[in-house]
C-alpha cells in the first residue's frame, strides 16, 4: 500500500509541471489576444463618444453691416436657431446640411439726424434707412469640416436664403412724414420686402465629453441683395440626437 501511494505521488509530481505549463500557454494566448483587441475596443469607445447625425443648435452673438448702412446702423445682436443633419461622417471629415432662422437687432441713427446729414436714396456711404433695424432671415447652408484632433472640427460654410426687415414705425407716418423729411421721391424699399441673400462663413466646433453636446462658433459674411453686406459672429451650443 505504501509503495503504491509513493508511486502515485511521484507520477502526480511528474504530470503537474506539464499541466501548469499547458495552462500557462492557454492563459498567455488569451491575454495576448485580449491585448491585441484592446486598441480596437478603446478606439470603438472613443469614436462612440462623438455623436453624429441629426442636431439642433442655438447661436448668440454680434452682427454688423459693413457698407451702405454702416453710417447709420450700429453693431447689434444676432440670435439663431438651427436644425441640421450630418450626412457624411468620416474619421477626418464630415459634411452637414442645415436650416437656420436668424434674427438681427440693431440700434441706429434716427431719421431726423439722417436728414440733417443728407441721406441718399441710393448709393453713397449712407442711404436713407429707418434707423433701428430688426431683420429676420431664413437660410440653408452646406457645411464641411475637417478634424485635426478627435474632438475639434474646423470647417467652412456656403448658403443662401431670404432676409426681411419689417418697418418698425407706423406705415402712414413713414410714408407721409419720414419720406417727406428725407426729401425722397420714392420709398428706398429696404423695409417689408424679402431680399435674397448669399453667405460664406467659417465654423469651429469642440465636442465635449458629454457625447451628445458640443460648443462652437460661426462667422458668416452675407450679402442681402437690395439691402447691404453684413457680418454675423456667434457662439453656439449644439445637441446631436
Amino acid at each position: 500500500m505504501t509503495r503504491t501511494m509513493l508511486l502515485a505521488l511521484m507520477a502526480t509530481g511528474l504530470l503537474l509541471p506539464e499541466l501548469a505549463l499547458a495552462q500557462g500557454y492557454d492563459d498567455l494566448d488569451e491575454s495576448e489576444a485580449a491585448e491585441d483587441d484592446a486598441p480596437d475596443r478603446r478606439r470603438d469607445r472613443e469614436v462612440r463618444e462623438v455623436v453624429k447625425g441629426a442636431y439642433a443648435k442655438s447661436n448668440v452673438g454680434g452682427a454688423s453691416y459693413l457698407l451702405a448702412f454702416r453710417g447709420w446702423v450700429r453693431n447689434g445682436t444676432a440670435v439663431g436657431l438651427t436644425v441640421g443633419m450630418d450626412f457624411l461622417d468620416r474619421e477626418t471629415m464630415s459634411v452637414a446640411g442645415e436650416l437656420t432662422f436668424n434674427q438681427g437687432i440693431h440700434n441706429g441713427v434716427d431719421y431726423l439726424t439722417q436728414s440733417d446729414y443728407g441721406c441718399q436714396l441710393a448709393g453713397g456711404a449712407a442711404p436713407c434707412v429707418e434707423g433701428d433695424l430688426r431683420t429676420y432671415t431664413v437660410q440653408g447652408a452646406l457645411e464641411a469640416s475637417i478634424y485635426p484632433t478627435r474632438r475639434i472640427g474646423l470647417g467652412g460654410r456656403v448658403g443662401a436664403g431670404v432676409l426681411r426687415s419689417p418697418l418698425l414705425m407706423d406705415e402712414l407716418a413713414y410714408q407721409t412724414q419720414v419720406l417727406s423729411e428725407w426729401n425722397l421721391p420714392a420709398d428706398p424699399g429696404f423695409h417689408g420686402r424679402f431680399k435674397p441673400l448669399a453667405l460664406v462663413g467659417v465654423t469651429g466646433e469642440y465636442y465635449s465629453k458629454l457625447s451628445h453636446f458640443s460648443v462652437g462658433a460661426d462667422v458668416d459674411l452675407f450679402y442681402a441683395f437690395g439691402f447691404d453686406l453684413g457680418l454675423n459672429w456667434t457662439g453656439y451650443f449644439k445637441y446631436t440626437f
